[in-house]
């Protein structure tokens, strides 16, 4: 920025002038400091350098050389006509102060939502997800993130996890929830950066009344007689690809591609289907989910993924705080509940609580005294409930936990 105690000098001058637009559409913009034109507009308000030097902190002196700056930069004409009392604006400066008022604005507006980007207090956030991450995690994420960030408007698209991560590479989202099984995702996995948020437990959904509904724990291969419901005829690739380590592939009776809908099939018998924890919130009264335990069968990990090589939006690592906050403690737990309201057999109730004790750990949930090994706490209906030792020993009945 030009010294704005400096007067011109004589080369400046000239060289201002010889900038001075032509008539013609290619001509450069006169370069102009913006202090000059401040100090422009604060004399056209005061309609006096000596009150405009005093407002300033400048001596009179000093803001007559930037005027002199302005006036050479802009062709030579004056842009203040000097009067007995005070000044006042010229044709020059009467034609300029519009442009100079809307500049500075705009100015301080650039200033202003660079500091909201840099405080992520505004500003745009593309988020990606694939559907099952849309059923709790995300949402909960966007909340929390609205929540301290109102003023950053966030919008997002569902999709699978290669066209999400492809969108990713190209510019088009921020950042993308995606999912794999195996440890695998599609795509070079130098365009992208993952942040891991949670290892998805898979249960199988079966109709209530199937003859593995009351097992504490399947292994995939004792499904390998079943008719499945699947979101893709395609084996590879999917959640059921490991069964095809195990020596039998599945046979997909029905396509079905949203969760709700794959759950009216379970329910009326037509085949069973694999459920990542994630989609276990809403499950029907009607269907039993299972635990899947299977050495052969690693959890479905879930990511956020961010593009490798490129400067994040300021917005990004709330959001991924957001997003680690909504797959774990009570959210976690919440899963578990539902699969508490599926189980009526007694001794299922036990070896349920067993399992809860397990998961528990990675979802934050304490332990509750009087239950069987390591039985947990589950969250039902918003609060915690224990399940009561009496009734749950081996052998006895009970009933459907509230």
């Amino acid at each position: 920025m030009p010294n704005p105690h400096a007067a011109p000098s004589a080369h400046g001058t000239r060289s201002a002038r010889g900038a001075q637009p032509a008539h013609g559409a290619d001509t450069a913009p006169p370069e102009l400091s913006t202090g000059w034109l401040r100090t422009f507009l604060d004399v056209a308000r005061h309609g006096s350098f000596t009150v405009a030097a005093r407002e300033l902190g400048w001596t009179q002196s000093a803001v007559s050389r930037q005027i002199a700056a302005l006036e050479a930069a802009l062709g030579g004409a004056p842009l203040f006509d000097r009067l007995p009392r005070g000044v006042r604006p010229t044709a020059q400066g009467r034609a300029l102060l519009p442009h100079a008022e809307e500049l500075l604005t705009r100015l301080h507006s650039m200033a202003r939502e660079l500091t909201a980007l840099r405080d992520a207090a505004g500003g745009l956030l593309r988020v990606g997800a694939f559907a099952t991450a849309d059923a709790g995690l995300v949402p909960r994420a966007i909340a929390a993130f609205r929540s301290r960030h109102p003023g950053v408007t966030l919008t997002r698209e569902e999709g699978l996890t290669p066209a999400l991560l492809s969108r990713l590479a190209e510019g088009e989202l921020d950042l993308a929830v995606v999912s794999a099984t195996g440890g695998t995702l599609p795509g070079p996995g130098e365009a992208y950066e993952l942040h891991h948020l949670l290892d998805e437990t898979l249960y199988v959904a079966l109709p209530a009344g199937h003859a593995l509904a009351g097992e504490p724990e399947l292994r995939l291969r004792r499904l390998a007689a079943e008719d499945w419901i699947s979101g893709s005829a395609r084996i590879e690739g999917s959640l059921l690809d490991p069964a095809l380590r195990h020596g039998f592939r599945p046979r997909v009776a029905h396509v079905v591609a949203e969760w709700t809908a794959k759950q009216g099939y379970v329910a009326a018998g037509l085949g069973v289907a694999l459920v990542p924890a994630l989609a276990a919130e809403g499950v029907r009264p009607d269907i039993v989910l299972v635990p899947v335990r299977d050495e052969g069968m690693p959890p479905r990990a879930v990511y956020a993924a961010t593009a490798r090589g490129r400067t994040p939006a300021p917005a990004v690592r709330p959001f991924l705080t957001a997003l680690r906050g909504g797959g774990a403690g009570t959210g976690g737990a919440r899963r578990l509940g539902v699969l508490a309201r599926r189980v009526v057999d007694a001794d299922v109730q036990v070896a349920f609580a067993r399992i809860v004790g397990r998961e528990g750990r990675q979802y934050g949930v304490e332990g509750v005294p009087g239950l069987p090994g390591d039985a947990a706490g589950v969250l039902v209906g918003g609060g915690v409930e224990e399940f009561e030792a009496a009734g749950h020993r081996q052998g006895q009945g009970g009933e459907r936990p509230a």
